[in-house]
């Protein structure tokens, strides 16, 4: 029997140097440098590139991925105790190698791509040499691509791509983007859209206005408009018609480490907030003293520790299943679960310090909105919350009587009967 709460000490060194890395040189670049994203900027070359270069000749480079790609091909559990260390700070995935959505786009290379597109795409990308746009959501379809416009027509050995795309991450720092288009309107709803590699300056690939949230200090995120936008054949990632199962590879795992960098951005909050209660006097006492107060502290850690170990369980599960499909109501649980802890503990820390915590000198506003972000990226939560039921549910087998299985008068008559044969 495996059960085991433990980490491997060898491994724990690893997470304890990490911690300590990112705590002293890493979160600094949050207060002095904008967008993570920005390879070529000058002042990210001279701070990012070096702290880089530390984490490489520690060994933990872009550990997601396989040996074969330069990682050390890490399971889902590792990657979370790392990621949660990581989400501590907004450069801290970048300096690792393991931003999002680059990783998730390393995969698909890795996956679909031929071996021209590897070399030209994927090499630089995970070297950080490059970043990239993973560009599906549309206006008008939300987070559902069965309702995406975006068409494809292919004509004389090129595709033809017109449409619109909304919220694609990154776009104004990429060197490529994967675009998922309409290939075959009249196929299965799943077989409609492919998937393909746009290259930054193609004619016709237009970034209509970058759009931006709460919590960026320049706008990440892009509206884009395909007129026209040819692309030779070969730029196609995967068979025709297998969008579906393309964006499937990148969006399983990458929920998890998505999750657990969530979880360390909350315990920030946490610790902020433990630090005021025993720091901040009130006329009666320290707030730590405080009835009410030490609910909230309780009621914060609970909370952590939960999601922690739903998210830590489901990598597990992950590694165990090497199957994102059998651990799908898992994974969807932690999407829906992932919003609601940020909020609340970000909500709790700027409670407790009062006219300061609403202020732009303390990140909890920041934190709440982006707990909103979170609740609507990759699907809205109502969405993984069917997801969990459905498969709840469907191994559920009905009862066919007048009165359920577990009705009291049924169960006592079916114990005397029990009881009797003893």
């Amino acid at each position: 029997m495996g059960w085991d709460f433990e980490t491997d000490p060898d491994f724990q060194a690893e997470l304890d140097w990490m911690a300590a890395f990112v705590r002293e040189k890493v979160e600094p670049l949050d207060h002095v440098l904008d967008n993570p994203y920005d390879v070529t900027n000058p002042r990210n070359i001279r701070l990012v590139r070096p702290l880089q270069q530390q984490v490489r000749d520690r060994g933990l480079w872009a550990c997601h991925l396989g040996p074969e790609l330069g990682g050390k091909g890490f399971g889902q559990v590792k990657l979370a105790l790392m990621n949660e260390i990581l989400g501590r700070s907004k450069f801290g995935s970048v300096v690792f190698g393991c931003q999002a959505p680059d990783t998730g786009n390393a995969e698909i290379l890795a996956h679909y791509g031929t071996p021209e597109q590897k070399d030209r795409f994927l090499k630089p990308l995970l070297e950080n040499e490059i970043v990239s746009c993973f560009s599906i959501t549309e206006p008008q379809g939300g987070a559902d691509p069965t309702l995406f416009t975006t068409k494809a027509v292919e004509t004389d050995g090129e595709w033809v791509i017109d449409g619109e795309k909304w919220f694609a991450s990154n776009a104004s720092c990429a060197a490529f983007f994967i675009v998922m288009a309409v290939t075959d309107p009249d196929a299965p709803r799943h077989e409609r859209m492919s998937m393909f590699i746009i290259p930054a300056g193609t004619p016709g690939l237009e970034i209509v206005r970058d759009v931006g949230h709460v919590g960026e200090k320049v706008p990440m995120h892009a509206y884009l408009r395909f007129n026209g936008v040819r692309v030779p054949a070969g730029n196609m990632l995967g068979k025709r018609g297998q969008a579906f199962a393309v964006a499937q590879t990148r969006l399983g795992g990458g929920r998890i480490h998505h999750a657990m960098r969530t979880l360390g951005e909350a315990r920030k909050a946490f610790e902020m907030m433990c630090e005021r209660v025993v720091s901040r006097q009130t006329r009666d006492g320290l707030l730590a003293e405080k009835q009410t107060v030490q609910e909230k502290i309780a009621d914060s850690w609970t909370e952590l520790e939960q999601f922690r170990l739903l998210v830590l369980r489901t990598a597990w599960l992950i590694d165990k299943y090497q199957d994102y499909r059998m651990v799908r109501k898992d994974i969807a649980a932690v999407k829906a679960a992932m919003p609601r802890v940020l909020h609340d503990v970000a909500s709790r820390a700027l409670h407790l310090h009062g006219s300061l915590g609403v202020s732009h000198e303390m990140p909890f506003m920041d934190q709440i909105a982006m707990s909103y972000v979170l609740g609507l990226a990759d699907g809205p939560t109502e969405v993984h919350k069917v997801t969990v039921a459905r498969q709840i549910l469907r191994d559920v087998v009905p009862s066919t009587d007048l009165f359920p299985a577990y009705h009291i008068p049924r169960l006592e008559a079916e114990a005397r009967a029990l009881v009797g044969e003893a």
